[in-house]
């Protein structure tokens, strides 16, 4: 096997799960998905579609009526003055991971400069590895539990010879968010450096400041179509479809020829019947997103201020995502948040997601925190999951 693949780390978030699985016992928030199953309406498309007997291939790049369905609903969300997004600039996917990596096969050589912002989910960084780039970090800061970007710092990395930038956010796993201004001066460099950017907006509805539009800033809101930006989005999060696999790309128009080619070359196109549970999603998103949204900022501050609350526990409340990232301060114990998070699987049957999973440095900032799934139906779940913690510190 090519020794990019065979220095692949295993997951450490998969490695904690595999701790407790087949315990009935333990609280599980190590996952970012919600437990709240798929709308009915969805999975009945699905089913009726299944029950049409549309099981053959579709287009390398999805079927029409979705790509027009996905730019409406992308346009919709745009500021005033940004431009349109017509069907010509959506790609269908296998899912968000299928999206962000087919545009890293699509940019990205061996041997080029990668910068990617961390922490963040360790598929994005792996990724351009699996490639054979060199991936260079910049970390984002935490102050006072809230994490922040040292913009001086970012474009100093991003120079001429840097192929692609990869930003997450609203961000997995700290919250944090892109502000427009922040979004401008990247974009402003990006474009004198002839860097692309791979910008992972998986999470732009499910943002709980006030706006005028319901999402996080974009930046698509300010990017010309022929800028090199590529946009990655995915079903899972707002609309409850993680198990489904769907998700999609917004580019500029004259790359959607040749991703249709490398789509064909990795999974041919998204399953039809999957594709119209993704139309109907779409289509009723007024019933879904805001229900989903608004549950999400209750259990957020449900469980940041329990949080806040115990001696210790640093946290602020995130602006976006379905996530508190917290460290525990104080004692060296706590240090190695891998081991951390697989000790508190096993003795107080709590499911936590280990900080150093976001990062390619062990020793980088992200040590010592743990990431917090709230997306929880039963609220009360995150009360004891929290009296699970405060008995397990006690110890």
């Amino acid at each position: 096997m090519r020794q990019a693949v065979l220095n692949l780390e295993e997951s450490m978030i998969r490695q904690v799960a595999n701790a407790g699985m087949g315990r009935t016992d333990v609280l599980k928030f190590w996952f970012g998905e919600s437990d709240e199953v798929t709308p009915a309406f969805i999975r009945d498309a699905a089913a009726a579609s299944l029950q049409q007997g549309e099981t053959f291939y579709a287009h390398n790049l999805g079927l029409p009526e979705l790509r027009e369905a996905i730019a409406r609903y992308a346009t919709a969300l745009r500021s005033p003055g940004a431009a349109p997004i017509g069907a010509e600039r959506i790609a269908v996917t296998s899912g968000g991971v299928n999206a962000l990596m087919l545009a890293v096969q699509a940019l990205v050589d061996a041997g080029d400069e990668v910068v990617a912002v961390t922490p963040v989910w360790p598929n994005l960084t792996a990724q351009p590895a699996i490639m054979g780039a060199v991936v260079k970090c910049v970390s984002l800061k935490p102050v006072a539990g809230q994490w922040q970007l040292d913009m001086a710092e970012l474009l100093s990395a991003i120079t001429p010879k840097t192929r692609l930038l990869i930003v997450n956010a609203p961000n997995n796993p700290t919250g944090w968010t892109l502000t427009r201004a922040e979004q401008a001066t990247i974009l402003a460099h990006c474009r004198r450096t002839g860097t692309w950017i791979l910008a992972d907006e998986v999470y732009e509805r499910l943002y709980f400041e006030e706006t005028a539009r319901g999402c996080a800033p974009s930046f698509l809101d300010i990017a010309s179509p022929e800028d090199r930006l590529v946009v990655a989005h995915s079903f899972s999060k707002s609309f409850l479809m993680t198990g489904w696999r769907l998700g999609w790309l917004v580019m500029p128009p004259s790359m959607t020829l040749h991703m249709g080619k490398l789509i064909e070359f990795n999974t041919s196109c998204a399953p039809v019947f999957v594709q119209r549970a993704g139309l109907m999603a779409i289509e009723r998103t007024a019933d879904i997103t805001p229900r989903v949204v608004n549950h999400l900022k209750i259990c957020r501050d449900t469980l940041v201020p329990l949080l806040q609350a115990v001696p210790g526990v640093q946290v602020a409340p995130a602006k976006g995502g379905m996530y508190a990232f917290f460290r525990l301060e104080g004692q060296d114990r706590f240090r190695d948040s891998f081991d951390t998070a697989k000790r508190l699987v096993v003795e107080a049957g709590l499911g936590l997601a280990p900080g150093n999973a976001f990062m390619v440095n062990p020793a980088s900032e992200a040590q010592g925190w743990l990431r917090w799934c709230f997306a929880s139906q039963d609220i009360a779940r995150l009360g004891q999951g929290v009296e699970r913690l405060k008995r397990w510190l006690a110890l």
